[in-house]
């Protein structure tokens, strides 16, 4: 039996060494934070569980090879032993044990190997990704953990899903892609203190899985916009048909990379390095590759709202020291825009996009075909993730618009934050119908599908209710963003089978309402995925997911938000949110100061940034919106929120469409105003539906407008500032 033993010893090393520098050779391994699996696997009897995601059937043969650990058992799937030159494999390399996650009776066996002081080696998903992200989290591994105490070892594997050993489609297949294994600091998983096993099984389960999600966004790449957009190039292939617009015609990464190049190279010759210029362009192809170009030449696109006014777009001008604007002619002549450009003042000169594509010589189009194109890494001028990427505004429903300046870092952190927690794949399309001046629409709308390999249609104009419900179903989208407003209204002239293929419809900018969440789901059978952001965040904070998710909040916080919760004099739930992470803006640019970034800070301190919003997040980790500290009022020494008065309206009238503002009161200090599109709303039904709700007399408002339509601003937000100048002359 020694013999045999010795033999078998001697055999795995012999065949370890072999195999270790064939795959070095083959897949180009490279290991990052090596040190931290030696610090963690030192000392006798550790008991040490090493945690990774799963992306092909060679994993766990790859991490028994360049894991510094000694005498490890795997923990594999069922479905991986089942071929025979896997089982083989593996049995050569190492022990393993073969159990189906969701069987607690096979946990049992986990927590006696690593009782025994064995290290073990465990793939929490189960089975290998058909996504590309994070699939459903078993508890089974997580409740190991926390049972035993066991030191965790986080290691993020990359590479093997483009390999022809992974189960994920649509991308290009490489024979033999660098493979790189991240390992993370280790930490442990403490045991909930939650009264009953069941529950402390899921709360397990749930710190497991959000271990796992900041494993994935901790392993993200430093990069840039365009240098993001190269490499999404190369892992699909340059014929991959990605954009689409009004115009209907299909636009390959090859088309896009062309746009990107001629019209960066073209606007670079009247534009200078760092310089902010403004583009007022709407939803179409030649705006995103215009965008690209300008970042890749290291001009930073200021997208300039324009729904905003005279007066919105003249502050974002003066604030961002703009000089130089491109529009385009026939944008300006369909939307009667000319007034409104000649009234703008501190441009040195407005471009037309028609124009700009005239200047291009032959000169310019052999640059194009016979250089950059083939090798487009060359032409970016050199830039670092911290650089300016883009200057989007505020919305102005409060004020003034504010120049919110985000980084390379900024975006695509909040890109690969949304990554981590949903499964948007090569195969989604997505329906961006939100300007791409507003962030949500930006990033998520925009930039997220095409950075990450998906489809995507651009649609210019949020206000046609009746054809985008004919586009979602005549594209076959299956993702789409929107406002509870634009939502609602589509729900109205749709058809029930116009949106058969959305498996994702995510609502952001302003509060879901119910009334638009029920529509939804009576009429279409889909769930809403409430979120929440603002623009200086990149714009998503928090949002409900298929894996988490709870009727009547926002979601949970991304992974790499830190937040904290401050209190406010008179509301005795929740505080103001601050919040600080990879997403958060490099700072403001406001019209008083031209020019002159504003970084983030807040009470709580340096690079913090203050959301204005009342939020409480519960035990779980679920976010729910209060109010906005400034859409409160103080109604007989009483904090009023207009929020909450809201929602008794639209409890009272569910069909109608609801906003309060406030007016001066002599006696109370301040009085509610509610203007509404129903046309018998009246006093009385809003005291029943504040009894049923347990609300004080004092959230009840005296006064009603009835109104057609509530006033809006162009991302879809109700235009407050209008509404508080009517409430004072009523």
């Amino acid at each position: 039996m020694t013999n045999t033993n010795s033999l078998k010893a001697v055999t795995r090393a012999f065949l370890h060494v072999l195999l270790r520098t064939l795959a070095r050779l083959l897949f180009r391994v490279r290991v990052e934070g090596i040190e931290e699996a030696r610090v963690a696997s030192a000392g006798e009897g550790r008991r040490l569980l090493v945690i990774a995601n799963h992306e092909s059937f060679l994993d766990g043969i790859l991490l028994g090879l360049f894991l510094p650990i000694k005498n490890p058992v795997f923990v594999v799937h069922t479905e991986v032993v089942r071929n025979p030159l896997l089982r083989i494999g593996l049995g050569l390399m190492a022990d393993y044990l073969s159990v189906d996650p969701g069987n607690p009776m096979a946990m049992k066996r986990v927590v006696r190997l690593l009782e025994s002081g064995r290290p073990v080696v465990i793939f929490p998903e189960g089975r290998i990704t058909l996504t590309g992200s994070l699939m459903k989290v078993y508890e089974g591994p997580a409740f190991v953990a926390a049972k035993t105490g066991a030191t965790l070892l986080p290691v993020r594997l990359d590479g093997m899903l483009r390999s022809y050993f992974s189960r994920m489609y649509g991308r290009r297949r490489q024979a033999f892609p660098r493979v790189t294994f991240t390992v993370l600091p280790a930490t442990t998983l403490p045991m909930p203190e939650v009264p009953n096993a069941k529950l402390r099984r899921h709360r397990a389960g749930e710190a497991l899985r959000h271990l796992m999600q900041e494993m994935a966004l901790a392993q993200r790449h430093q990069n840039t916009l365009y240098g993001a957009l190269c490499d999404v190039i190369e892992q699909y292939g340059r014929n991959r048909r990605v954009v689409e617009d009004i115009k209907q015609v299909e636009y390959s990464y090859q088309d896009l990379l062309k746009m990107a190049l001629m019209l960066g190279r073209l606007a670079g010759r009247f534009t200078k390095c760092g310089e902010r210029v403004g583009l007022l362009l709407p939803n179409m192809a030649p705006t995103l590759g215009l965008f690209l170009g300008l970042t890749a030449l290291k001009r930073v696109p200021a997208m300039l709202n324009y729904t905003a006014g005279v007066d919105g777009m003249q502050a974002a001008c003066t604030a961002t020291e703009i000089r130089t604007l491109i529009t385009s002619r026939a944008f300006v002549e369909q939307a009667k825009f000319g007034d409104k450009l000649a009234a703008l003042q501190g441009l040195d000169r407005i471009v037309y996009l028609e124009d700009l594509r005239e200047q291009a010589s032959f000169l310019d189009k052999l640059w194009l075909m016979g250089w950059a194109l083939w090798f487009p890494r060359q032409v970016e001028i050199e830039a670092t993730p911290e650089d300016e990427a883009a200057v989007l505004f505020t919305s102005g429903s409060e004020g003034k618009p504010k120049g919110v300046v985000l980084s390379h870092r900024a975006i695509l952190a909040n890109i690969a934050q949304i990554r981590a927690i949903v499964d948007f794949t090569s195969d989604d399309r997505v329906l961006n119908v939100l300007p791409i001046f507003h962030s949500f629409g930006l990033t998520a709308g925009t930039l997220l599908p095409v950075l990450t390999g998906a489809s995507l249609f651009l649609y210019p104009s949020p206000l046609h209710y009746r054809m985008i419900p004919e586009l979602a179903y005549d594209r076959g989208c299956t993702v789409m963003f929107g406002t509870s407003t634009f939502l609602g209204h589509y729900a109205r002239f749709a058809h029930p089978y116009d949106f058969y293929r959305l498996r994702y419809v995510v609502a952001g900018a302003e509060k879901l309402s119910i009334a638009v969440r029920d529509q939804w789901f009576e009429k279409f059978g889909i769930r809403i995925l409430e979120g929440y952001g603002a623009t200086e965040t990149a714009p998503v904070i928090a949002v409900n997911t298929p894996m988490a998710f709870r009727s009547g909040t926002v979601g949970q916080l991304l992974p790499g938000l830190e937040h904290r919760l401050l209190p406010i004099p008179g509301i005795e739930r929740g505080g103001v949110l601050h919040v600080r992470g990879p997403n958060v803006m490099s700072g403001y640019l406001k019209a008083d100061r031209p020019g002159v970034l504003q970084t983030p800070v807040s009470e709580v301190g340096e690079g913090w940034y203050e959301t204005g919003d009342i939020v409480d997040v519960d035990d779980d980790g679920f976010v729910h919106i209060i109010g906005r500290v400034k859409r409160f009022a103080k109604v007989a020494g009483e904090m009023v929120s207009l929020e909450a008065v809201e929602n008794l309206a639209a409890a009272a009238a569910p069909a109608g469409q609801h906003a309060v503002s406030t007016q001066p009161d002599a006696g109370k200090g301040e009085a509610l105003v509610l203007f509404t599109t129903t046309p018998d709303l009246n006093r009385a039904m809003l005291q029943k539906a504040a009894q049923q709700q347990g609300l004080p007399e004092l959230a009840v408002p005296r006064k009603i407008v009835r109104v057609e339509a509530l006033p809006l601003l162009g991302t879809g937000k109700t235009d407050y500032v209008t509404l508080k100048n009517m409430a004072g002359g009523v």
